[in-house]
């Protein structure tokens, strides 16, 4: 078993005019890898008709409509984070509601609001209720504001996880650019918070930082859109773990965050 804890699938209003070849394309190269399922989020319309970062409540149910019908169409391989803007408490709270009533697993955030800002409690607090864990894009090390994003790093994820220690979050893509030994610094004091391995960062040490910071219970495998990278961190695992340890960053972990059910194994 191989859960795939961080994918993206694109739809027909995406900037993408090859979108379908794309999602097939993922979908292909998930099985040569041996992934299991793919727990995806579509981000609004990529920046199409409203910014990547800051998706307007039209896009958003655009999007998360289009990830359940891939769901739908791919029921044994494809299951869903529901992707919301926190600025916007009500329409984020009822699109929750709605698409985990509709068999969505978790809330991936994107950068709409910084992780220390209180417009997150809402969201946190959903999660609580309903068990399902947070997945949160995450800039390694922020020095500086990007346009366009309210990007958080691990520090400002650790601070949110602090305010809500019921939750489980997702830091997204240790791998993803910037300082990831700044996160690994600020997670020691976290237990709620989880390491993705995605991303296209394949730095030397960076696996055996990552073990020695929080310990193989709280590392997930995930490939974001650089499959590639993730291919090859999975292969080097297989090298640096045994075969049990192996298993709980493979799908063990995932199981153990997730809703009960979530996954074919349980």
């Amino acid at each position: 078993m191989l859960i795939d804890v961080h994918a993206h699938f694109y739809h027909d209003r995406s900037p993408r005019a090859d979108w379908r070849e794309r999602n097939a394309s993922r979908l292909a190269a998930g099985e040569k890898i041996g992934i299991t399922i793919h727990v995806a989020s579509i981000l609004g319309s990529w920046g199409r008709t409203s910014p990547t970062y800051f998706p307007s409540p039209a896009d958003l149910p655009y999007g998360n409509d289009a990830l359940l019908a891939l769901a739908r169409e791919h029921p044994n391989r494809v299951r869903g984070y529901v992707t919301v803007n926190p600025n916007y408490t009500a329409h984020a709270r009822g699109e929750i509601l709605r698409c985990l009533g509709a068999g969505m697993i978790g809330i991936k955030l994107a950068a709409s609001r910084r992780a220390t800002d209180p417009l997150l409690d809402p969201i946190c607090e959903i999660a609580r209720e309903r068990g399902v864990p947070v997945l949160q894009h995450v800039w390694q090390h922020r020095r500086r504001d990007w346009p366009g994003q309210e990007a958080s790093d691990g520090a400002e994820l650790c601070a949110l996880a602090g305010r809500h220690p019921d939750v489980r979050f997702i830091l997204g893509h240790i791998g993803g650019g910037g300082a990831w030994q700044h996160s690994l610094a600020a997670l020691r004091a976290a237990p709620n918070v989880y390491v993705d391995l995605s991303g296209s960062g394949v730095d030397g040490g960076m696996l055996e930082s990552c073990l020695a910071a929080v310990g193989v219970e709280r590392l997930l495998w995930g490939s974001d859109i650089t499959m590639d990278t993730g291919w090859a961190k999975l292969r080097y695992l297989t090298h640096l773990l045994s075969r049990d340890e192996a298993d709980l960053v493979k799908w063990k972990n995932a199981v153990s965050i997730f809703p009960h059910g979530a996954f074919p194994s349980d």
